[in-house]
C-alpha cells in the first residue's frame, strides 16, 4: 500500500497540540493562491474529494472558502487523518467532512458515489509514478462527466526544469528515493488523456509551481 511522506517534517512532537493537529509550513504560503485558482475552476456545488490531504490545513481553508461545496478530505496515513479530524472538530464548518482512508493506488476507493471535483496538492513528485497512475485511474472512475481534477506542485516542461530551485529540489527528492522526482508535464498530460481527461488548463503559481485542471470528458460517471 502506498504511504506518501510529504508531511513527514511536521510539528508533531515539537509543540504540536495534544489533539494531534500537525502543521506544514508550505501550506500557510500556498493555500491562498491555490484557493484563488480553485475559485475559477470549481463547480458551484457538489462534493470535492481531496486526495493526500496531509495535515488537513488545506482542507480546513478550502472548506471555509467554498461553503457551498462539501469538502471530503482523505489520506492513507493514520497520523494525517488524526490531524485532519482534529482540525475539523476544533475549527471546521459543517461542509468539512470526516477524513477517509484512501490509498490512490488501490483499485477501489471507499466513496458513496461520484464527485464533482478532485484536488491533489504536492503528491505525485513525492511518490512513485504508480501513485500518479492510480490518481488518474481513480479520477476516471469517480469523477462525474464534466468534473475536474486539480493538481498543484512543481513540474518540468519539455523535459526541462522551469527554475534552478526546482532542479535542486528534484535532485534532493531523488537522493531520498530514486522513484520520486518532479514529473514532466507532458507525461502527466498523457496519463490524463489515457484516463479520459482533457488537456489541462494551466495556471502559473508562486515559487515556480503550477496548478493544472484536468476535466473529465463526457460519457458518464463512475458506477
Amino acid at each position: 500500500m502506498f504511504r506518501h511522506s510529504r508531511f513527514a517534517p511536521s510539528t508533531e512532537g515539537r509543540g504540536a497540540p495534544a489533539d494531534g493537529r500537525l502543521r506544514a509550513a508550505a501550506t500557510a504560503r500556498n493555500k491562498a493562491p491555490i484557493a484563488a485558482v480553485l475559485a475559477d475552476w470549481l463547480p458551484a456545488g457538489g462534493t470535492v474529494l481531496e486526495l493526500a490531504s496531509g495535515t488537513g490545513e488545506h482542507a480546513l481553508h478550502f472548506a471555509a472558502a467554498f461553503p457551498r461545496l462539501a469538502w471530503q478530505p482523505s489520506d492513507p496515513d493514520p497520523r494525517h487523518r488524526r490531524s485532519i479530524e482534529a482540525y475539523r472538530r476544533s475549527e471546521g464548518g459543517p461542509n468539512l467532512l470526516a477524513p477517509l482512508d484512501i490509498d490512490v493506488t488501490a483499485p477501489a476507493w471507499p466513496l458513496p458515489g461520484p464527485v464533482e471535483a478532485m484536488i491533489c496538492c504536492n503528491m505525485i513528485h513525492i511518490a512513485p509514478w504508480t501513485a500518479a497512475e492510480g490518481l488518474f485511474a481513480g479520477a476516471a472512475r469517480h469523477l462525474k462527466a464534466g468534473g475536474g481534477l486539480l493538481l498543484y506542485g512543481p513540474f518540468k516542461r519539455d523535459g526541462r526544469h522551469t527554475a534552478a530551485s526546482n532542479a535542486a529540489f528534484d535532485a534532493s527528492l531523488r537522493a531520498q528515493n530514486p522513484a520520486w522526482g518532479i514529473r514532466d508535464l507532458e507525461a502527466v498530460t498523457a496519463l490524463a488523456a489515457a484516463a479520459g481527461l482533457a488537456a489541462p488548463r494551466i495556471a502559473a503559481m508562486p515559487a515556480n509551481n503550477l496548478s493544472l485542471w484536468f476535466e473529465k470528458r463526457g460519457g458518464g460517471s463512475a458506477p
